[in-house]
């Protein structure tokens, strides 16, 4: 994560002397609309040749308390950067944010007694037993060694880690890590909880064990929690997802209100002569829809698309043209992307579906729903 390092920057001493005595109660801190707020929120650097680059480029975002909210895009999109400002890590080069209730510009201490972060990369120590690793970071956030010891306890119990509390680090599995990761930034109870690609490096069965402890997570505590992904289905666990690219945001909302706004379903079809079925197909559709031909197939967007699958292969097969397969897939939070963008983040190549069209041979065999 690109870190800009300012006068009032985190170190390990300063670290203990801003730390509360003890975690903020809940009634202590500041009332306010939203738990994030960013208006016009701008981070520069300086370029080649006397140009700037715009990291981030004038964001404005609202996040809900106690709200599970993705920051979805692509490496480089400025994700690490936006959370690095709103955990009060990186001074803005123009604009505003709030977090917890707390302004990030005039109160960069106050921020960082409210938020937790988890990076991308372990913090922990290897060598260490999971509640030596807590312990420290406890005291070192201010708690007194009896809070720091009950405090320690009540997150392994949260991270289902109390049976494994004396086990050193390098023994535990990639997931029960992440989780010990996770619990360490609740030690001092935050209000919000930035998490920057949360499951980077897991398998799909560890990572699928770290989003169950969020979702508990958030049940028990009431946590706001902001995660940094580009992984498309993470970004559908979460209430609502905002794209940023290039440092500029690009659409935000609900994951099926964003999937709902593109519309149509994608159909592809895969026929013994895909240059005249696309004649066929052209000439059932209105003359503003696009019907085109690679090397998956003739693809097509239109709503509904499984009830024109029957009606596409009966004038294809009345031309004198074999249909080997089709396919019709609801819109993907990839097409969102791509319809905002004009680029894929997602593995499959837009416009063409993850798994093999289905055999177009009768209804039941027809393909339609699933993922790209």
């Amino acid at each position: 994560m690109q870190r800009h390092v300012g006068d009032d920057d985190l170190a390990p001493a300063a670290l203990r002397t801003a730390a509360p005595a003890s975690p903020p109660a809940p009634e202590d801190l500041p009332e306010s609309a939203y738990a994030i707020s960013t208006r016009g929120l701008v981070k520069s650097y300086p370029g080649p040749e006397g140009t700037t680059t715009h990291a981030v480029d004038g964001l404005d975002l609202d996040v809900e308390r106690g709200e599970t909210f993705a920051f979805l895009g692509p490496n480089g999109a400025g994700k690490s950067t936006t959370i690095a400002m709103l955990c009060a890590l990186a001074r803005p080069t123009a604009g505003r944010a709030t977090v917890a209730g707390v302004d990030v510009l005039a109160q960069p201490r106050a921020v960082r007694r409210r938020v937790g972060m988890l990076f991308q990369h372990s913090a922990v120590d290897p060598d260490l037993t999971a509640e030596q690793n807590l312990h420290i970071h406890a005291r070192l956030y201010g708690l007194s060694r009896r809070d720091a010891r009950r405090r320690t306890a009540e997150v392994l119990e949260t991270a289902d880690l109390t049976d494994r509390r004396r086990s050193p680090v390098r023994t535990l599995s990639g997931g029960m890590r992440r989780r010990l990761e996770i619990a360490r930034q609740l030690l001092h109870a935050p209000g919000v909880l930035f998490l920057d690609e949360p499951t980077t490096g897991l398998d799909p069965h560890a990572r699928a064990q770290v989003w169950q402890h969020l979702r508990t997570l958030r049940e028990r505590h009431g946590s706001t929690l902001f995660v940094t992904t580009h992984y498309l289905e993470e970004a559908e666990n979460c209430d609502r997802l905002a794209i940023i690219d290039r440092g500029r945001l690009v659409a935000q909302g609900a994951p099926e209100a964003l999937k709902a706004a593109i519309g149509d379903d994608l159909v592809v079809l895969r026929t013994g002569d895909d240059t005249a079925a696309r004649q066929v197909v052209r000439r059932l559709l209105p003359p503003d829809r696009a019907v085109t031909v690679d090397a998956g197939g003739v693809s097509l967007r239109v709503p509904g698309g499984s009830a024109w699958i029957p009606r596409l292969c009966a004038a294809l097969e009345a031309s004198g043209i074999a249909v080997n397969a089709a396919s019709a897939t609801p819109p993907t939070l990839d097409d969102v992307f791509f319809h905002h963008t004009g680029r894929s983040l997602g593995a499959a190549q837009p416009g063409r579906p993850a798994a093999p069209p289905a055999p177009c041979t009768a209804p039941a065999t027809t393909k339609s729903g699933g993922g790209r």
